[in-house]
């Protein structure tokens, strides 16, 4: 019956044909694009090691069946787990986004590009395994860096001007579908097989966010991307078969994303794909808290410092204002009880307290032996929040994309301290600043799970762009094994 189907005159969707045509056709010349994929692949992979010291993640790390081996299987980053490539993207996919700290992109809507990892990397790694089985070439590390391009750009460039938390969903949809693209093509779907697998995203259940947000904020956020890298890998094997797609999805009357979820709105374009987000993505390097409190952080670090200069502590503070732009206070505002890590780390009082207190704010922060130290809910409760205009029209210009937030602290003595931080030092206007931070915080995160040989082993490979895009991806893979 499929295969009838698949024969069908419909024509697709033009925004699903486009992002085939896109992932099958177009050709990334852009050596930055290629350049700052290899930092995002170090990153993302860092922040999935140091997820491994965290058991709410490893908890939910394995395979479905405890002691299941995949001989040719795809392997997970600092583990010894070898899994089908449909488990191996959830667990690289909820590794990498655990703690909040790999890549992100801001504008109508949000989320973090790099998510797609889990499934690229899987899907990649399996095949160079059986290849090589099969005495044929394995992808290498390149094919990898293409497809991390890619992905970004098809989730990047659908959120410029398409907000789907507007209508509850939460942006890993975006991870699906860019994830079903990029993998179809290495997994050598024919074109239409491709645009099936596209529709079976848009079509599939979508998560709400209300795990995102009071009163139900909790640890799916975390692990919300390797479902969605996974259920991508699912749709493109079923499509693999002959599994017929769905041309309307999106602009069926009635049953169609657009009436169903979208409130009856197409999709909005600023720009056609190219390589534009992996070259302008935002790395959160000082900090794992949620990107629109980066520079409200990195502010309050500085004013820590201020204080202490003066011979004041956070003890002296009367009165805090953040002025802010309309996404921050949207998605981390939040009064009142904070219920787990998960709560905090998407609460901007929480971020700002914590550096004013202790002049840091690490992962290990947002647990329970620090969150109840009493010093912090009061400091929170000073904490008063303002829009300022023209942060919310900066943080929207495509020539700008700033993130920025201001921070005046008002002290008992009637004096007042202030800090602005317009980009963060993850931002592309602070690359050259930034990417020496970024590799010392890959060489941390290497150190945590691995001895010192094959730390050098795997930096070696990772800071080298011409020896790691010619290393068979199986290759690099087996370096982060323990």
């Amino acid at each position: 019956m499929s295969g009838g189907f698949l024969s069908t005159q419909q024509e697709y969707d033009q925004v699903i044909v486009d992002i085939v045509d896109y992932v099958y056709h177009y050709v990334i010349e852009s050596n930055l694009a290629y350049a700052t994929a290899r930092w995002c692949l170090m990153d993302t992979l860092g922040c999935g090691l140091e997820a491994l010291e965290y058991p709410a993640c490893t908890k939910l790390l394995g395979p479905v069946v405890p002691g299941t081996v995949v001989p040719l299987g795809a392997k997970v980053p600092g583990t010894q787990f070898q899994l089908d490539p449909v488990q191996a993207a959830f667990n690289i996919g909820a590794m990498i986004r655990w703690l909040d700290f790999n890549d992100t992109w801001l504008a109508a809507e949000w989320g973090h590009p790099s998510d797609n990892l889990g499934a690229i990397l899987a899907v990649a790694d399996w095949i160079s395994r059986t290849a090589i089985a099969q005495g044929k070439p394995a992808l290498l590390m390149r094919d990898v860096l293409t497809a991390m391009i890619k992905a970004h750009e098809i989730q990047g460039c659908l959120a410029l001007e398409n907000s789907f938390n507007r209508v509850g969903l939460d942006h890993v949809i975006l991870v699906k579908v860019a994830s079903t693209a990029v993998v179809s093509c290495m997994l050598g779907l024919s074109r239409a097989e491709a645009l099936a697998a596209v529709s079976l995203a848009w079509v599939d259940g979508q998560s709400l966010r209300t795990y995102r947000h009071f009163p139900n904020t909790g640890s799916r956020k975390s692990w919300a991307a390797g479902d969605a890298t996974s259920r991508a890998v699912r749709l493109a094997l079923m499509a693999s078969t002959g599994e017929m797609g769905y041309p309307s999805a999106l602009t069926a009357k009635t049953w169609g994303f657009y009436d169903v979820s979208f409130k009856g709105q197409p999709f909005r374009f600023q720009r056609p794909y190219g390589s534009y987000v992996m070259e302008n993505v935002l790395f959160k390097i000082s900090f794992p808290a949620e990107f629109h409190s980066q520079t409200a952080v990195e502010a309050a670090m500085t004013l820590h410092g201020k204080l202490s200069e003066i011979g004041k502590d956070a003890s002296a503070i009367r009165k805090i204002t953040i002025r802010t732009h309309e996404a921050c206070l949207r998605i981390i505002d939040k009064k009142g009880p904070l219920k787990n890590p998960a709560d905090r780390d998407h609460c901007i009082q929480y971020m700002v307290a914590v550096p004013l207190l202790f002049g840091r704010l690490l992962a290990s922060d947002y647990e329970d032996q620090v969150a109840n130290d009493p010093r912090i809910d009061a400091l929170r409760e000073k904490i008063e929040m303002v829009e300022e205009p023209q942060f919310t029209a900066d943080y929207h210009a495509p020539e700008k994309r700033s993130i920025a937030n201001a921070l005046t602290v008002e002290l008992t003595d009637g004096s007042t301290l202030q800090e602005t931080v317009e980009f963060p030092i993850g931002h592309r206007l602070r690359r050259e600043e930034g990417v020496p931070l970024l590799e010392a915080k890959f060489r941390r995160n290497l150190a945590r799970r691995f001895p010192p040989k094959q730390q050098d082993r795997i930096l070696a490979a990772s800071v080298d762009q011409s020896l790691l895009e010619a290393m068979p991806v199986h290759s690099y893979v087996d370096m982060y094994v323990i």
